[in-house]
């Protein structure tokens, strides 16, 4: 069987048992992995048993009760599929993510309903990660339903802390020995290739003046007035971060943004205490280590630049940092997969897939921490901006995840391939 016969071959298995995918990714998007709560072993038990009845049984890895609840969760158990075939050859892995931010309000369809309608998957989590569930998981199947020589092997990762970083996921996996692969493809937002994207760093910031009746400021500190004056020396970073551009397409400049205040205890006293919560990204060619640095140092110039009423007391300023997510950086040895899903993706939907970077984060860089290149690919519309990731109504185009199947499949048959064949 020539390469082009087997292509066609994977194509029409992907055809032929999509009503089966549509079905499983309907069971996984019933059950509810809001994040928080991150009450998440309910999904992985019933995520076991759909693979398992398809032959694909997983080792379950159930993060100690404990490092869950540290972290803010209620439950974590993640998922590996081994499958290994000829001698040789390299460790693909394909990661995708159960977790997910609660549905919110504004939806007409039921988020945990699975419902289809106008070739549409409607669901929370249907978009982002797990269509890419369902992806990897049919993909792998056409693969192995072809019969031919393979070398190498797949894994199959089901994690679920991307929510809250990853680092009980897959940072929990890696650290611990369960896995080493040599090559990384990460459930995507649309069906570009995306080879980089942007770092995080999460700082919440406590500001604690000097309660007082609000008929007599005078007597107190005020928090809030010292923490607008700290807001402006950050928010006054913003005009620099634009002169600060990526070299990565697709990658602008850094940005931050304050998305949390909270402080005062009522309308007639003088708040004593509020702490703001920033994000910082940082684009691929950052320092992490400088950038909170840098912003350590800027809110501590503001702080002892503000000056309290007469008589009364400095304001303390404590810093603490939430979250550090390393931005995700192009590693030597990802060639082979980007070209196989560039190539075959062109083949599939007919016009030229990009490689490029993405302003978000995810899970996926701590794979790159430990050296393993990777790429981020799944079922999704033309850009990671039209995906519908997070949204009210949030779907999935059903033959958006038909021919991200077929891509994958195809470059799974590339990369796993023998050389002579």
């Amino acid at each position: 069987m020539n390469p082009q016969d087997r292509y066609a071959a994977l194509d029409a298995w992907v055809d032929a048992h999509f009503a089966e995918e549509t079905r499983f990714l309907q069971e996984l998007v019933r059950v509810p992995t809001d994040t928080p709560p991150g009450n998440n072993a309910p999904h992985a038990e019933r995520t076991a048993e759909l693979l398992t009845a398809m032959g694909l049984t997983p080792e379950r890895f159930a993060v100690p009760e404990a490092e869950v609840r540290a972290a803010g969760l209620q439950s974590i158990t993640n998922l590996i599929v081994r499958r290994r075939y000829g001698p040789g050859g390299l460790t693909l892995a394909l990661n995708a993510h159960g977790d997910v931010v609660p549905p919110g309000e504004g939806w007409t369809h039921d988020p945990y309903g699975g419902e289809v309608a106008e070739g549409r998957l409607y669901g929370r989590a249907a978009a982002v990660s797990k269509s890419d569930i369902a992806s990897f998981t049919f993909a792998l199947r056409a693969l192995e339903s072809l019969g031919v020589p393979l070398q190498g092997g797949v894994e199959l990762h089901v994690t679920y802390d991307e929510e809250y970083g990853g680092e009980l996921g897959p940072g929990w996996l890696l650290r611990h020995g369960h896995t080493r692969p040599d090559l990384l493809l990460a459930a995507g937002f649309s069906y570009q290739v995306v080879v980089a994207h942007n770092g995080c760093l999460q700082l919440e910031v406590t500001v604690q003046g000097d309660m007082a009746h609000a008929a007599i400021p005078d007597t107190g500190t005020d928090a809030l007035q010292a923490a607008v004056h700290i807001l402006q020396a950050l928010y006054a970073l913003n005009r620099d971060y634009l002169e600060v551009e990526s070299q990565v397409d697709g990658i602008r400049h850094p940005y931050l943004n304050v998305g949390q205040i909270h402080g005062g205890t009522n309308t007639n006293v003088v708040p004593g205490k509020v702490v703001l919560r920033l994000d910082r990204r940082m684009i691929p060619e950052e320092d992490p280590a400088q950038v909170e640095a840098d912003l350590r140092a800027t809110i501590a110039a503001a702080a002892a630049s503000f000056s309290p009423p007469r008589g009364g007391r400095e304001v303390k300023v404590e810093v603490r940092r939430l979250l550090l997510a390393r931005a995700m950086k192009p590693l030597p040895g990802r060639e082979p997969l980007v070209q196989a899903l560039q190539r075959h993706g062109e083949a599939v939907f007919g016009e030229p897939i990009p490689a490029v970077g993405t302003p978000l984060y995810t899970d996926v860089r701590l794979y790159g921490e430990q050296g393993i290149p990777g790429v981020i690919y799944g079922a999704g519309p033309r850009t990671v901006r039209e995906s519908n990731a997070k949204r009210a109504d949030e779907h999935v185009v059903l033959e958006d995840l038909r021919r991200a199947t077929q891509v994958v499949a195809r470059t799974l048959l590339d990369l796993l391939s023998p050389p002579a064949a």
